[in-house]
């Protein structure tokens, strides 16, 4: 019931999505969006185009008087560089000057570069490396921001923070109070603590000056979840595996947790399991630890749900390594391209949309509904339902 779907590429005119499936009646603005999209671009260790960019959202369709319609939402992120490379991504073949097109033929290893040229028959690797290039997820940022925006009216909540970058951790374990979260938002890391925020500010400039990058883990935590959503009766119904999947979607991203995640296998059954309590005057079933990350059975059970992602260090780096040249075969240095030495920070934010992207596709299967009214009372019926269990 709902999806999108994405265009463009890294320096082209810009990047469009359009997102189907959100219920009628939601309450919407731009500036809600550009302001997701604005966190996405800040952090320590991001390259100098996001000093030329200026993300903000223009909505083309889906919403009127400020509220959704029910019918698809398009919107256009206009990309500021573009007037910097018109000739180089120009769309008709008359209006390329052939003697200003420099040609790339020096895959860079760890990127779609070398894959991306043989599948689809390119000459130029800058064919793979724009559409490639992590500038699309400003896209799903976008979308991102209207599902939350949507999963909110049911007082549900996404937030995200940095817990590792290179080999320096933060502090272990956290609650996203709100002067917990404020900290994370105000740090060029996401990070809670002071110390190790110092610590990596170091290691990233290490990393710039040696000409190299560094990758870290962030992660996601889903507060005020209803029991239900996903389900165990297909593969591909299952809530962890659509997020896992939704995460693994973002680029660079090498590996996803949920709960104790790799932890677990270390341990006996007995150190894993959450066990069940129930309190009489709410209600309701409870659990005292966490360890599954609010999911069971590819369900999620109450509990709030908690993944992390590790990022590998971006592929293109200042001092690049050996390639091998598309037409003379011969061993080359990668081509250089402008890029993050640390794109962590940034990634968690993109956490977050893709996660919301999920968490409201599976919020819509289960309670439907094509107005935003209708949602709610759905959803109120079926609180009523569990609650009388």
């Amino acid at each position: 019931m709902l999806r999108y779907l994405t265009a463009g590429e890294s320096h082209g005119k810009g990047l469009m999505v359009i997102l189907e499936g959100i219920p009628a009646g939601l309450r919407l603005s731009s500036e809600e969006i550009d302001k997701e999209l604005k966190r996405r671009q800040v952090g320590y260790g991001r390259s100098p185009r996001m000093q030329i960019e200026k993300d903000e959202a223009e909505i083309l369709s889906g919403i009127r008087g400020g509220k959704t319609l029910g019918s698809p939402i398009a919107l256009m992120i206009k990309n500021l560089d573009w007037k910097n490379w018109q000739k180089m991504m120009a769309v008709e073949d008359s209006d390329m000057n052939s003697e200003s097109i420099q040609i790339l033929t020096r895959p860079r290893p760890g990127h779609a570069d070398l894959a991306g040229v043989i599948k689809y028959n390119l000459d130029d690797v800058r064919d793979v490396l724009e559409r490639a290039s992590a500038r699309e997820t400003a896209a799903r940022v976008a979308v991102g921001a209207i599902c939350k925006k949507f999963l909110a009216e049911f007082d549900l909540f996404i937030y995200s923070r940095v817990v590792q970058i290179g080999t320096v951790k933060d502090t272990p374990g956290w609650e996203p109070t709100a002067d917990n979260y404020q900290l994370i938002e105000n740090s060029p890391l996401r990070c809670l603590s002071k110390a190790a925020e110092e610590e990596i500010v170091a290691l990233i400039d290490l990393a710039a000056k040696e000409g190299d990058s560094l990758g870290g883990v962030f992660e996601i935590m889903v507060t005020n979840l209803s029991v239900g959503l996903g389900s165990y009766i297909q593969w591909d119904l299952k809530l962890d595996a659509r997020l896992a999947r939704a995460l693994m979607s973002i680029q660079a991203i090498v590996g996803v947790e949920i709960g104790l995640g790799f932890a677990a296998a270390e341990r006996f059954g007995s150190q894993v399991q959450d066990e069940i309590f129930y309190e009489e005057t709410n209600h309701q079933f409870y659990r005292k630890t966490n360890r599954a990350g609010g999911i069971e059975g590819g369900m999620s059970n109450g509990e709030p749900i908690v993944l992390r992602a590790a990022m590998k260090p971006i592929s293109t780096i200042a001092q690049p390594l050996k390639s091998v040249d598309l037409v003379s075969k011969k061993e080359v240095k990668a081509i250089k391209e402008r890029a993050d030495v640390c794109a962590v920070p940034a990634a968690s934010i993109i956490g977050e949309a893709v996660v919301a992207l999920e968490i409201a596709a599976a919020f819509r299967e289960k309670f439907g509904g094509d107005s935003l009214e209708e949602v709610k009372k759905n959803y109120l019926n079926y609180m009523d339902y569990v609650k009388g269990k």
